[in-house]
């Protein structure tokens, strides 16, 4: 994907097994877990482009949140304050390739960013 790409979009649930079981009937969606990753099982649509995760509700995560790919997120996070962005959760590692932030653009709307690579397994 490239800089600007919504690449992947998590929804906060509180019984992973309901949810996952729910989004698969409803969308036809295959979801599993990657090894490593137990507790954030994976989405993907029949598509095979679109997909996310299933990830634990929790404070500061109650509504779907959207991810766009960027180039840098050093970089983008510093353009982001600049133009009156918060930083809501700084870069974080998600695996030796890829890492993830999270902002509150100017009206309150978290976004989240991703870069890197991970390649993820789906059943």
């Amino acid at each position: 994907m490239a800089h600007g790409d919504i690449t992947h979009i998590d929804i906060p649930v509180t019984d992973l097994d309901a949810a996952r079981s729910f989004y698969s009937a409803l969308f036809g969606w295959r979801i599993a877990a990657p090894p490593g990753f137990e507790d954030y099982p994976m989405w993907q649509a029949p598509n095979g482009i679109s997909g996310g995760g299933l990830a634990p509700r929790g404070e500061g995560f109650t509504q779907p949140r959207s991810y766009v790919e960027v180039d840098s997120i050093d970089d983008t996070l510093a353009l982001a304050v600049e133009h009156g962005a918060t930083v809501m959760r700084g870069k974080a590692e998600i695996t030796d390739t890829s890492w993830w932030a999270v902002i509150s653009d100017p009206d309150g709307n978290l976004v989240g960013l991703y870069e890197g690579t991970t390649e993820v397994e789906r059943d």
